[in-house]
C-alpha cells in the first residue's frame, strides 16, 4: 500500500464517522422537533378555550360597568334634583320662618315673659366620685 492509498482510506473512514455522527444528531433533532410540535398542539388546545372564557368575562365586565355607569348617572341626577328642591324650600320657607321666629321673640320680650330664663343652680365640684358643695370648695382653696 502506498501512502496515497492509506490517506484515501483515512479520508473515507473520517467521512464515514462524520456522516454517522451527523445522522445521530439529525435523529435526535427530529425527536426534539416532534416533541415540540406535540407540546405546541397541546398548549393550543388548552389556550383556545381559556381565551374564549376570558373574552366572555371581559364582555360581562363591560356590561356590568355600563350598568354601573347608568346607575351613577341616575344618582347624579337625583342628587342635583334634591339640591334644587332644597334650595327652593329654603328660599320659599326660610325667609318667612325667620321672620315669624323673630316676631315671636319680640312679642315675648314685649310682654315681659321671663319663663325662658334658666334657674340659677348651685355649683358643685366632683372630687374622686364625690360631690362637694361650693361652700366647702372655697374652704379647700383658701
Amino acid at each position: 500500500m502506498s501512502g496515497g492509498e492509506v490517506a484515501g482510506i483515512l479520508v473515507a473512514v473520517f467521512w464515514a464517522i462524520l456522516v454517522s455522527f451527523l445522522a445521530v444528531v439529525l435523529v435526535r433533532l427530529a425527536q426534539v422537533l416532534r416533541a415540540t410540535t406535540k407540546l405546541v398542539a397541546d398548549v393550543t388546545e388548552q389556550a383556545v378555550p381559556l381565551l374564549a372564557d376570558a373574552s366572555t368575562t371581559v364582555r360581562s365586565a363591560r356590561t356590568q360597568l355600563d350598568r354601573v355607569d347608568a346607575i351613577a348617572s341616575d344618582v347624579q341626577e337625583v342628587t342635583s334634583n334634591a339640591s334644587a328642591l332644597s334650595s327652593t324650600v329654603a328660599t320659599t320657607f326660610g325667609g318667612p320662618l325667620v321672620k315669624v321666629a323673630a316676631f315671636g321673640y319680640g312679642v315675648r320680650k314685649a310682654l315681659g315673659r321671663t319663663e325662658d330664663v334658666p334657674q340659677k343652680t348651685s355649683r358643685r365640684t366632683v372630687i374622686v366620685g364625690r360631690t362637694v358643695p361650693a361652700a366647702r370648695r372655697r374652704k379647700q382653696k383658701g
